[in-house]
Formats: structure tokens, C-alpha cells, sequence
């Protein structure tokens, strides 16, 4: 059971045309409970409800955490986001209400966002707080019509990891592949990102309706959820051979273990870090793809050639994996250089002694 289910008994998530209502439900007695789930009006009336009593309503208030989230659920803008997009926003912003929901926001002060910010675990986690908030308060700012100040555009931002995500070496690719042999969803999972650069939401729903036959070469296209950028990609040998290890009847590349059902995006990631750990490996899919684009770089692939494999609309992020190619090359060339000068610079003396030259 989840923290809010141990928590909360006879509550379930009831979304209703674009907004969220929690709704109790036991023995026959039903209700909605009002503001943000976990406040003290939730608990009230929840309280109120385990004896079946329905709490008169009160009028919805307009200056806090929880109706400026809404207001933003629904203007044209989350509207208009992917699905994917759409789904991360709604877990991030729940996760917000929850803590925060019941808050006037006109009165939030830096210190309450970095407050926020402090009950994640890691940088990368505390500064997507940071930066929904500032979001938030950008939006009433631009289509509510308020005037105040942004507390979360100030709030001190914590330091992540210099280069993001961790780029799976060489070895590391390896000792994964050594740890979960032919056959295994592990081993297909590596080697579909490897190969295609698909993102953690695009693995979750790929499946045989994404591969074609193309001047008897077998191809794997697809959109990618993120940007909605199209690619379209030979399928490598070693990814093949994976493939055909597949049961005939299984529609999705990636399922749930005893089941024909497609992973959640979450509940995958984890999955995979399990196995990440069975490896002694410390990787993760989005560190993949960095490898993928890494190696083709290193191939010698043109910055166009990287954008179509991770399916990005411009080069800009292709440019990182290029140079950093071009620089190590660049410093084999340079030093290659010094040691055939260096080589130069040193004879043999008569006695069959190496001296330098010059001295």
C-alpha cells in the first residue's frame, strides 16, 4: 500500500473533466471531500465522513496554493502540453497541493519555497519545486492579474551534478549486458535505448507496431512524447536478435512481469534502477541515451546525424556530444604530436646512450 492509501482509508483520486476531487466512499455513504488532499480542511472533513456526516460546504477560497494550481490546470497552455508533459505536471503538482495547498500564495515568502524545497531528496528533485512554483506565480502573474512578487524566482538554487546525468562507460554497457544475458526484458530494455535513444515514456509504449521492413532492412520508427519529433532508424543486429526473442503474440517490446500490460513511466524507472543494481552499474535510462549519442559522436556522426537518433527538433544539445568528441581527438592528434617531437629531440651518443640533442 502507498503512504497515501495507509493514510487516508476509503479515499480514491476522482477526476472529473480536467480537475481532481478526492472521494470518500464506505458502506454506502459517499462525498467529496474539499481542498487540497492532506490539508486541514481534507481532514476535517474526512474526519466528518468516517462518522457519515457530510460537512456543509464552504465558499472556495481564491488565494491559495491549491486554486492558483487549478487556475493553471486549466488554461490553454497545460491544455496544449503532450500527454506525457500533462501526466509529470499533474504528479509534481499533486505532490505540491499536498504540502502546500492550503497557503495563501500572495503571502509565500522565499524561505517557504526553499522550506518546500528541503523535504525532496536531491537537487534535481528540490529545484523542480523551485521552478514549478516560479511557474505558477509567472502564470498569475501574466493571465490572473496579480502583481506581487515571485518568491521561488529567488529562492537559492541547489547544485546539481556537473554534466547531469551519468553516461554509461563502455565497461558499465558491458557488465549490464554480462549480468542479464540473451532472452532477458532487461537486456532488451538496454539495448532498445542504446540503439533507438528513446526516452524512459516512449520505452513504456513501444511495441511491434513501431518496426517496419524497408529494402529488405528491418527499421523501428516513432514520435517521440517529449517534442513530438519523428525518428525513423535501422534496427542494429544486436538489438535484432533481442527482438526475436520475443513471444509472437506480445504486441509491446517492455510488459510487466506475468502480464500483457504496458509499464507506468514511474513504476519502470524503478524497475530498471533494480536492475541497474543487479549489474553493480550506476546507471539510469536517460544516461543511455547521453551513451548512444556519445558513441556516435565518436564515430564520427554530424550533429543532424545525433539529433535524429535522440529525436530533438535542433542540434544544440547534439553540438555537446560533437565537441566533446572533437576535443578528445583533438587532444590524441596533440599528443601524438609532442611524442613524435619528443622522439625526435633524443639520439644515441657513441657508447649507445640516449642523449638529447640539443644538449
Amino acid at each position: 500500500m502507498t503512504r497515501r492509501e495507509k493514510k487516508y482509508r476509503w479515499v480514491r483520486r476522482n477526476l472529473v473533466k480536467g480537475r481532481l476531487y478526492w472521494k470518500f466512499e464506505k458502506n454506502g455513504f459517499r462525498c467529496n471531500l474539499p481542498g487540497p488532499y492532506g490539508s486541514s480542511e481534507f481532514d476535517a472533513a474526512y474526519d466528518a465522513a468516517l462518522a457519515h456526516v457530510k460537512l456543509p460546504r464552504m465558499k472556495a477560497r481564491t488565494d491559495t496554493i491549491a486554486w492558483l494550481i487549478e487556475q493553471f490546470l486549466g488554461s490553454l497552455r497545460y491544455r496544449s502540453s503532450s500527454d506525457i508533459r500533462k501526466a509529470t505536471l499533474r504528479y509534481q503538482l499533486d505532490w505540491l497541493k499536498a504540502e502546500a495547498g492550503d497557503l495563501p500564495y500572495a503571502r509565500m515568502k522565499v524561505r517557504h519555497v526553499e522550506a518546500l524545497m528541503a523535504k525532496k531528496d536531491g537537487p534535481s528533485a528540490a529545484n523542480g519545486v523551485k521552478k514549478n512554483l516560479s511557474m505558477l506565480y509567472n502564470f498569475a502573474t501574466r493571465k490572473l492579474d496579480y502583481e506581487g512578487a515571485n518568491p521561488a524566482k529567488h529562492a537559492e538554487r541547489m547544485k546539481e551534478r556537473s554534466g547531469g546525468y551519468h553516461s554509461w562507460t563502455a565497461g558499465e554497457v558491458d557488465r549490464f549486458l554480462q549480468r542479464h544475458g540473451p532472452g532477458t526484458k532487461a537486456r532488451l530494455a538496454i539495448l532498445l535505448v542504446l540503439n533507438t535513444g528513446m526516452a524512459r515514456q516512449d520505452l513504456c509504449g513501444s511495441g511491434c507496431h513501431m518496426l517496419s521492413v524497408r529494402d529488405g532492412k528491418l527499421r523501428i520508427a516513432y514520435a517521440r512524447g517529449k517534442t513530438s519529433v519523428a525518428a525513423d532508424l535501422p534496427v542494429l543486429p544486436e538489438l535484432e536478435e533481442e527482438l526475436a526473442h520475443l513471444p509472437a503474440e506480445q504486441r509491446l517490446f517492455i510488459t510487466q512481469d506475468g502480464s500483457d500490460k504496458a509499464y507506468r513511466v514511474t513504476s519502470f524507472g524503478n524497475w530498471f534502477r533494480d536492475r541497474c543494481r543487479e549489474a553493480g552499474v550506476p546507471g539510469s535510462l536517460h544516461g543511455l541515451r547521453k551513451a548512444g549519442a556519445a558513441r556516435l559522436a565518436e564515430a564520427g556522426a554530424t550533429e543532424n546525424e545525433i539529433s535524429s537518433y535522440l529525436a530533438h527538433a535542433d542540434t544544440s544539445q547534439a553540438s555537446v556530444y560533437t565537441k566533446a568528441a572533437n576535443r578528445a581527438k583533438l587532444a590524441d592528434s596533440g599528443f601524438e604530436k609532442l611524442g613524435k617531437l619528443s622522439n625526435s629531440r633524443k639520439v644515441l651518443d657513441a657508447d649507445g646512450v640516449i642523449s638529447d640533442e640539443n644538449q
